[in-house]
């Protein structure tokens, strides 16, 4: 494996273990050039995944663009790496024993936002604004409310649009 550092072309595996969930082989490699140190995952992949986008377009899945989406959802957010690790692995694998070949960025995008709804409510709330291509409040209002299980919504009373809001004065200088 190339060095990522310096680009020399052989590096030396100084570790081997199984991941956590045991998906993967996780190598710790060294570089004999730079001495620089970094990891590598070893996984097994079922079969070749293209994603029919929106446009029409495919592309080869990549897993690497699944695992950064969820990580920007999860920016500044508490997760456990552990399991948004089984979570990108489980979409993985479920897009890859699906039986198809071709799998849409719906298919995608709807197993990301189910995966996120149980891990973090608020990654959840930002992928799906993204994903849904959220325009006004009352969108992320109908969302939120999906998110209650007695009808009220976990982040306290939202007003209505058009419900008056009170004016905060501005602040008066010092002089």
């Amino acid at each position: 494996m190339r060095c990522p550092y310096c680009g020399g072309p052989d590096t030396q595996v100084k570790d081997s273990r199984p991941s956590e969930d045991a998906s993967a082989i996780r190598r710790r490699r060294v570089c004999p050039d730079c001495g620089g140190r970094f990891t590598t995952f070893e996984r097994v992949q079922l079969r070749e995944l293209t994603v029919l986008k929106r446009s029409g377009k495919r592309v080869p899945f990549d897993r690497d663009k699944l695992q950064r989406s969820i990580d920007v959802a999860l920016r500044k957010r508490s997760a456990d790496p552990e399991r948004v690790e089984r979570l990108v692995s489980g979409i993985t694998r479920r897009l890859e024993s699906g039986g198809e070949g071709e799998v849409t960025s719906e298919a995608i995008g709807e197993a990301v936002m189910e995966g996120l709804k149980g891990l973090d409510d608020v990654a959840y709330v930002r992928f799906a604004s993204v994903y849904k291509n959220f325009r006004e409040a009352q969108d992320f209002k109908d969302l939120l409310g999906t998110l209650g299980e007695d009808g009220t919504l976990p982040f306290g009373d939202v007003p209505e649009p058009d419900a008056p809001r009170p004016r905060s004065r501005p602040a008066r200088s010092r002089a």
